[in-house]
């Protein structure tokens, strides 16, 4: 079945002895891997790109965003996208996977940043002038170490990375506060129950499952589900395979009936009546939207 591509990091053009981390900027970025980004298409690596001039539109998992400067994208690992720009656009972009930050850092620290609470926490940050000549220059050093050959490179890098998430993340903070789902006990079991579901949602469906998982009752599941984003856990499962046949729909060739069956729905009719209840629209209505 065609699917939609995933973009390995050592699919990009790296810089000598690199394999784990990328950085470039916008313009040398879209030339040197034009073939391999221009379809709609995910990233298995985390990605953060600042916009710094030109305008455009950037497309995720079905949020369209204007693209000014000082546009800000953190994108986690599985997330589609795709952007149309205008030819003056310019602007930083860095990619790297989990183990190279994991290897300088204690496991899940890139989780304790606000962008990567959560799949639900929006990855747009708009940055005033002020912040964004800030975060510029910390980018623009960043690919200065990239592109050097001095000692302690790597250190050096993640070091960037780090610094580059954390004031990041105080602006995230500020401008989204009242909207993004918090770090506590409650949100590491939601984000323990994101991953399980990421791994599991086309052959298993059940919260109850995922409960047992989780070694919680299926009713406290719901109530940190409802306390976290005010839904059931059945509905977050049904909302992460909705988002799968969005993505199939509009980004494959394959029929609607075997998209469904593909997402373990043999009865395509029941699939059906699902997708709207939870879009609002029929696939058919969907596909004529986009």
């Amino acid at each position: 079945m065609e699917m939609i591509s995933v973009l390995d990091i050592s699919q990009l053009k790296l810089g000598e002895g690199q394999k784990d981390f990328y950085v470039n900027r916008i313009p040398s970025h879209i030339a040197e891997n034009h073939s391999k980004i221009t379809r709609p298409h995910k990233h298995n690596s985390y990605l953060t790109i600042l916009f710094t001039k030109g305008s455009g539109r950037h497309e995720i998992d079905f949020n369209s965003y204007e693209i000014k400067p000082g546009s800000l994208f953190v994108l986690a690992p599985g997330k589609t996208h795709h952007w149309e720009l205008s030819e003056d656009i310019d602007g930083y972009i860095f990619s790297h996977t989990a183990n190279f930050y994991d290897l300088h850092y204690s496991h899940n620290r890139l989780h304790q940043f606000p962008f990567f609470y959560s799949i639900q926490n929006t990855p747009f940050l708009a940055l005033d002038s002020e912040n964004s000549k800030k975060t510029e220059h910390l980018f623009r050093k960043l690919l200065d170490e990239y592109e050097s050959a001095k000692n302690f490179q790597q250190q050096l890098i993640i070091s960037y990375i780090d610094i580059i998430y954390i004031e990041l993340s105080r602006l995230y903070l500020i401008e989204n506060a009242p909207k993004i789902i918090k770090s506590g006990a409650y949100s590491e079991k939601f984000q323990q129950f994101e991953e399980l579901i990421e791994k599991n949602y086309i052959t298993e469906k059940s919260p109850s499952q995922y409960a047992d998982w989780m070694n919680i009752s299926p009713k406290h599941l719901n109530r940190i589900t409802k306390t976290i984003i005010g839904k059931t856990a059945s509905e977050v499962i049904t909302d992460r395979i909705i988002l799968e046949a969005k993505r199939r729909f509009l980004h494959t060739k394959n029929n609607f009936s075997a998209i469904a069956e593909s997402l373990g729905y043999d009865d395509y009719a029941y699939f059906s009546k699902l997708f709207k209840k939870s879009s609002g629209l029929t696939p058919t209505g969907f596909l004529k939207l986009y």
